[in-house]
């Protein structure tokens, strides 16, 4: 990880999310001071009114309606404007500040890149056509407004047990009803929850990282591939394939996050000299569960 000097005041947003909590307990637990900034706090993240941000020396966005539920055009327009008016009021805040946070780390997703096949891919390449592509292009947009150096992390599937997309499998690999999903030869751009704090601590903390950020582990897999290692992890049978038509069934529209995939390299956090606690899926699936 790169060195870090002296304490520093971070606000973070989201900080009640699974990644927000272990985020300020890494914060605190290495000396910084933390400002929580949410509902509870007394800051609407869709009101467009500026995040209460002053005082801080950099801000890290986590914030924003979850995308794993059905997108009915409401729940899409949630999405939406959480992520793009939420940002705005962060980049809002930094901006009315009288000394500015210097750094901006807001989260995105791999979501930008769209549907891509078995082909790499690293921060260079355009983002994709779809909803949730469109949706991530414009909340970027909003963030690289921000005085400062802002860095974009590309998030992928965020391995935890207490949320997001491996909580949801969990309860059907334990009892031995897991497998691929539609045909599993799709890629899956896994990071580990320690992996996923420790890179957003080292975007923080290296001046020298800007711009996109992809936060995948070093090693991809197919979601057969990971099917397999959860069932390992488990002791459990995963052969039990899950047909696409039945995900869309049960997830509309949404289904096409699960059923298509990114093969997402992490490029410029290697360049960057980040040393992955957990670069394979086995090991991290292990260490989780």
């Amino acid at each position: 990880m790169a060195a870090h000097g002296n304490t520093r005041r971070v606000a973070v947003t989201g900080a009640s999310g699974n990644i927000g909590r272990a985020l300020v307990r890494a914060l605190r637990e290495r000396g910084d001071e933390v400002v929580e900034i949410s509902r509870s706090s007394g800051w609407d993240l869709k009101s467009g009114e500026p995040a209460p941000v002053g005082g801080c020396d950099a801000v890290i966005h986590l914030a924003g309606e979850p995308v794993a539920q059905r997108w009915k055009d409401e729940v899409k327009r949630e999405i939406r404007e959480s992520r793009v008016a939420g940002t705005r009021s962060v980049v809002r805040g930094m901006t009315e500040c009288e000394d500015p946070p210097r750094v901006l780390i807001s989260q995105s997703a791999s979501g930008y890149y769209g549907p891509r096949g078995d082909e790499p891919v690293d921060e260079t390449a355009p983002s994709g056509g779809d909803f949730l592509a469109e949706v991530t292009a414009a909340w970027e947009a909003e963030a690289e407004k921000a005085p400062g150096r802002v860095v974009l992390c590309r998030t992928g599937v965020v391995l935890s047990k207490d949320g997001g997309a491996l909580e949801t499998m969990l309860p059907f690999f334990k009892l031995g009803g897991g497998g691929p999903v539609a045909g599993g030869a799709q890629y899956m751009p896994w990071i580990a929850l320690e992996d996923e704090v420790g890179a957003l601590l080292f975007c923080l903390d290296d001046d020298e990282v800007s711009g996109p950020v992809n936060l995948s582990a070093p090693n991809p897999v197919t979601n057969k591939e990971f099917s397999k290692a959860l069932g390992r992890a488990l002791h459990r049978p995963a052969f039990a394939p899950v047909p696409a038509v039945a995900i869309k069934l049960l997830y509309g529209e949404m289904a096409s996050i699960v059923t298509t995939g990114v093969r997402m390299e992490p490029r410029a956090l290697l360049r960057h000299g980040y040393e992955f606690r957990f670069p394979l899926l086995d090991a991290a699936l292990d260490a989780e569960l």
